[in-house]
């Protein structure tokens, strides 16, 4: 079943891309929940008109996701967090923990964008996520856990 994206959906595709998914996750879930519509040849005919309009506007939208993404490379995070015996942590640190550390740094990430390498963070020690500013912007971020002081 060939469909048209409507919105962003994780692992499959981004809005305005026409994507082919089994029938029964198309009619069952994609398009009941608004996330997509049939892809039929009006519906390719309209989607290519808007898509040319769109570039114009497009190129605006990733010169100022590629300032963000400057401006997030070059802040050093580190987030504290309790731990307890060795360097194992108290819970965990995941993409919530990141991108409210980002904010605190000036600049507002949603926290779905954010995807930290292995999962869920449970040591100190240094990692890196992907920060997805734009389809075509994403970004490597390295960051810090560190023991909370007491």
């Amino acid at each position: 079943m060939e469909l048209i994206l409507k919105k962003d959906v994780a692992n499959l595709g981004f809005q305005d891309d026409v994507v082919t998914v089994k029938n029964g996750y198309g009619r069952n879930f994609l398009i009941p929940q608004g996330y997509a519509i049939l892809a039929t040849t009006s519906a390719k005919k309209v989607l290519q008109e808007t898509l040319k309009q769109r570039a114009f506007k497009e190129e605006k939208i990733v010169k100022e996701a590629q300032a963000i993404a400057d401006a997030i490379k070059a802040m050093e995070i580190k987030i504290p967090a309790k731990v307890g015996t060795g360097d194992k942590l108290f819970g965990s640190v995941g993409n919530a923990d990141l991108a409210e550390a980002i904010a605190k740094e000036g600049n507002e990430i949603d926290k779905k964008f954010i995807i930290v390498s292995g999962g869920l963070v449970k040591r100190l020690g240094k990692y890196s996520a992907k920060v997805r500013l734009h389809r075509e912007v994403i970004v490597e971020l390295p960051f810090e856990v560190i023991a909370e002081k007491k």
